[in-house]
């Protein structure tokens, strides 16, 4: 195996299926015209932009059963690098509708295999291992926890990238959030909703520094159209937004910001160094139908229109 600057983990990995309709009207049929169904997960999606951009990836995380199978494929078929440790229940799938007529999405995910003890400390030492067999200097961990898995379960995958030398993003949600602040991630990246919920307060700046304070060395909120805020390592907060709204699927921009977070961290530099590429990735990803794709072109297109801001709380 070839070295590797970012591995991601997933560790409740699904087979992501996107159905697009003219419009979504709630208790009616509805005639899809367009369906795919490919890998995805969090992890899978941040792989498959890092991929896609010509930056070495290797994606990891736990898949059972025929949609583990299927999602195994896929990866195949698109030339993207990855090892995944098995378990014996079936991987889960999540379902996205996307709307022509306003350009949203309304997303169904289901929870996932339940995972034994034995099968989580076996992920653990598999990721362990490809630490040890490559160069990787990144371990972005993103998505849920399946059921079954210790609600601190992100954090032991943090514990485990700092123990090998590298640097750890964490892109989750609900309790495993709050408990891998405790581990000290390099870089968290919860959107508004999830920063509401982890520390009491919708204000970007002060929820990012709450997350600071409880151990997280820099955060990064996703707002959306708004854009997106940083608060380093040195408490600075620093926003950055496109300069127009887009008309698209945005359920993968967030982890097409990760992955431009992740490669500028790849290289060697600070989150706030890759500011402005995150918020033309994750334009550019809002652009495409399915999550983890973009194009390049899209992202050479609107990287001049991103702005950025010091910001303070409101």
């Amino acid at each position: 195996m070839g070295p590797a600057v970012i591995i991601t983990v997933t560790p409740n990995a699904a087979v992501d299926v996107t159905y697009r309709v003219p419009r979504l009207v709630p208790h009616a049929s509805h005639r899809v015209t367009e369906v795919a169904a490919v890998a995805g997960g969090k992890g899978v999606n941040v792989a498959s932009v890092l991929a896609g951009r010509g930056v070495p990836v290797l994606a990891t995380g736990l898949l059972g059963g025929r949609a583990g199978e299927a999602v195994r494929a896929d990866l195949d078929a698109r030339g993207i690098r990855h090892d995944f440790a098995g378990c014996a229940g079936e991987t889960r799938r999540s379902v996205a509708v996307v709307s022509d007529s306003d350009g949203d999405a309304t997303v169904f995910n289901e929870p996932g295999p339940l995972v034994s003890g034995a099968e989580w400390a076996a992920l653990l030492t598999h990721l362990g291992s490809l630490l040890e067999q490559t160069s990787a200097s990144v371990v972005v961990v993103s998505g849920s926890l399946p059921p079954g898995a210790p609600v601190d379960g992100c954090a032991h995958l943090v514990a485990l990238a700092h123990e090998r030398g590298a640097r750890a993003v964490v892109d989750t949600s609900g309790e495993p959030l709050t408990a891998v602040l405790a581990a000290g991630p390099d870089l968290v990246k919860p959107n508004r909703v999830e920063a509401l919920e982890a520390t009491g307060t919708d204000e970007p700046v002060l929820a990012a520094r709450a997350l600071r304070a409880r151990g997280a060395r820099e955060v990064l909120v996703s707002l959306g159209a708004e854009g997106l805020v940083l608060v380093d390592a040195h408490g600075t907060a620093r926003g950055a937004r496109l300069r127009r709204s887009l008309h698209g699927n945005p359920t993968g921009a967030g982890d097409a910001a990760v992955a431009a977070l992740a490669a500028t961290m790849a290289d060697g530099g600070a989150p706030a160094d890759g500011l402005a590429n995150a918020v033309a990735w994750s334009a550019a990803a809002v652009l495409h139908l399915l999550a983890g794709r973009l194009s390049p072109t899209d992202v050479d297109r609107l990287l001049p229109d991103v702005v950025l801001d010091p910001v303070t709380p409101r």
